[in-house]
């Protein structure tokens, strides 16, 4: 009974300090409301490798919730990220922490298809614990990510959790 109540408490702490779930926060928006951005749709270079990664990530849409997945057993954010820049051949690091270190950083203003947003989920450590794949910036910015409670999804920085917790974009390709 004892082995249980321990692996249940481990259990528990890896959920709430791994990639957040849009259902956990009422909050109201702050100031830094990020939802009226207008967003550039301009080509790059890349654009086919982007497509590519992009179909790729989407087709882990469902995909459950495991923390240090990268297969369709189960997926993380940062797996879900890793594995579908892969497929084309480009290695990222393996957390969303040290994936924030890629790339360029760029604002909202000018975050493509393709591009990496980047969450503080973990309101004790003000550190990136989330990453998501842009996938559309028709209107509002939406992206892929493994969500703790849904599983891999397509969520949208209006929602309010997103919006409070984003903490920047960065453009690897």
């Amino acid at each position: 009974m004892k082995r249980i109540i321990f692996y249940l408490l481990i259990t528990i702490a890896i959920v709430l300090t791994s990639c957040g779930s849009s259902s956990k926060n009422k909050a109201v928006i702050s100031s830094k409301n990020r939802t009226s951005t207008k967003v550039k749709t301009t080509r790059s270079p890349n654009s086919k490798k982007i497509k590519s990664i992009v179909s790729y990530a989407k087709t882990f849409g469902g995909t459950r919730y495991k923390f240090g997945g990268t297969t369709r057993k189960g997926m993380d954010c940062s797996g879900l990220v890793y594995t579908s820049f892969k497929k084309e051949n480009i290695v990222l690091p393996r957390t969303s922490r040290t994936m924030a270190t890629q790339g360029k950083a760029i604002s909202l203003k000018k975050v493509i298809v393709g591009d990496l947003l980047f969450f503080k989920t973990n309101k004790r450590k003000n550190v990136i614990s989330h990453v998501g794949l842009v996938v559309e910036t028709k209107g509002v910015i939406k992206f892929i990510h493994a969500s703790t409670s849904r599983g891999v999804i397509i969520s949208s920085l209006d929602e309010k959790y997103w919006n409070k917790c984003f903490a920047g974009a960065r453009r690897v390709l």
